[in-house]
């Protein structure tokens, strides 16, 4: 799935085109649609994200680029909308394509239910209406970005997780991921050949055992991403790697270090797994 700025060129008779469409980021039409998408791995699709279509005029604009897609492709757009404005959100559908706007589908029901009505501001999900949300996820992201690589044992003791593994086992894309959704100071350590020697866990960590988690991955995909990095260097060598990972995972398990491979997991699939296996708190 591949996401591109709309233009004739990109036009392709056979792939679905897709257009998410928001009066804000655009963050939750397009987790949301690709959630929905995902469970159709037969069907190839190109998406547009057009954010901040906030006005008429703009919603005009992707009315008409929705209409030219259909004309274009042998089946129509599909459209997901996270709206608010009710008459913005009303232009978008009389577009050509197929419209599915999470407002519609959930707010209604919602207001029966609650029996309120809902306040339709706009922004509310990813805005700076929640400073408190705010400053804690800026907190983790800056506690993040200071502990990453093991570059510094200072308030170390404030994390809330520490994960540890070989280079490239997807430890600072994971940490920044934990930080960013959920507001959990996570920090990393990269266990370099030197650790993996003394049969001991690093010096640093050891006053903070139970806050380790490890991470692991298959020796083949490790030596392609290190290949990419360092190609036909010893570091990415497949014997290597797999000599790595075998003393790595030896060491979670003398130490009682719970660990997840990583190999065929997304960033969110192992997030969630790391926060529930290992009980950690979400700020938000």
């Amino acid at each position: 799935m591949a996401f591109f700025n709309f233009n004739r060129v990109n036009i392709m008779k056979s792939v679905r085109q897709v257009f998410f469409v928001s009066d804000r980021t655009g963050i939750t039409a397009e987790s949301m649609g690709l959630a929905l998408l995902n469970q159709f791995d037969n069907i190839e699709f190109k998406c547009a994200t057009y954010p901040f279509i906030d006005t008429e005029t703009k919603a005009q604009e992707i009315v008409a680029l929705i209409n030219e897609a259909a004309k274009l492709c042998d089946a129509r757009p599909l459209v997901f909308s996270s709206i608010v404005d009710e008459s913005i959100r009303t232009l978008i559908k009389t577009s050509a394509g197929f419209h599915m706007s999470f407002y519609d589908a959930f707010i209604g029901e919602l207001e029966d239910e609650l029996a309120t009505a809902a306040n339709h501001s706009i922004g509310r999900t990813h805005g700076m209406h929640d400073t408190e949300r705010y400053d804690k996820r800026m907190e983790a992201i800056n506690f993040t970005l200071n502990h990453d690589d093991g570059i510094t044992d200072r308030e170390l003791q404030k994390a809330d997780v520490i994960l540890m593994g070989v280079s490239r086992s997807g430890k600072t894309p994971t940490c920044l991921y934990l930080a960013l959704q959920y507001g959990i100071r996570a920090a990393n350590y990269p266990l370099i050949p030197e650790d993996l020697e003394s049969n001991q866990l690093p010096r640093m960590l050891q006053p903070f055992r139970q806050k380790l988690y490890g991470l692991t991955i298959e020796a083949d995909r490790l030596h392609h991403i290190r290949s990419e990095r360092r190609p036909d260097s010893r570091y990415a060598s497949r014997d290597n790697c797999r000599r790595e990972i075998l003393i790595a995972e030896e060491m979670f398990r003398r130490f009682n270090i719970p660990y997840t491979n990583t190999t065929h997991m997304s960033i969110e699939e192992l997030a969630a797994s790391i926060i529930l296996a290992a009980k950690l708190q979400r700020r938000f």
